[in-house]
């Protein structure tokens, strides 16, 4: 299974977003996922193991307890392979980022000055 049919999969990647938050127990990412997605116990673990087997999560055992961690290294592959495809993106994100702190800057500056209704007139 490639990295991104792992990924694909809108259960599988919320479960990486809360296990990148920190160590979950199975028990925790269980109970998320099913208030989420309303899928059984048994789904769940299938998604943990899948994740498990392609390297994108670690587990510990801890007591009776199964702990569970984002293993970094498979989305290290995956930020690598998007390297390639950034140029489509990152320029529009700048220009982005431009825009928003021009807005910031005139919303800042416009702070102090007072609506045109209420500037003085000249003759």
């Amino acid at each position: 299974m490639h990295a991104f049919d792992v990924l694909g999969d809108p259960v599988r990647r919320r479960i990486l977003e809360l296990l990148a938050d920190g160590e979950r127990s199975a028990g925790a990412v269980t109970q998320a996922i099913q208030a989420e997605f309303g899928i059984s116990q048994p789904a769940v673990s299938q998604h943990l193991r899948v994740l498990r087997e392609h390297g994108f999560a670690t587990v510990r055992a801890a007591g009776t307890s199964r702990l569970y961690a984002v293993d970094p290294a498979p989305l290290r592959e995956v930020d690598q392979w998007l390297e390639r495809y950034r140029q489509f993106w990152t320029p529009h994100l700048d220009a982005l980022a431009t825009e928003l702190a021009r807005g910031k800057r005139a919303r800042r500056l416009g702070a102090g000055t007072p609506p045109e209704s209420e500037r003085p007139r000249s003759s």
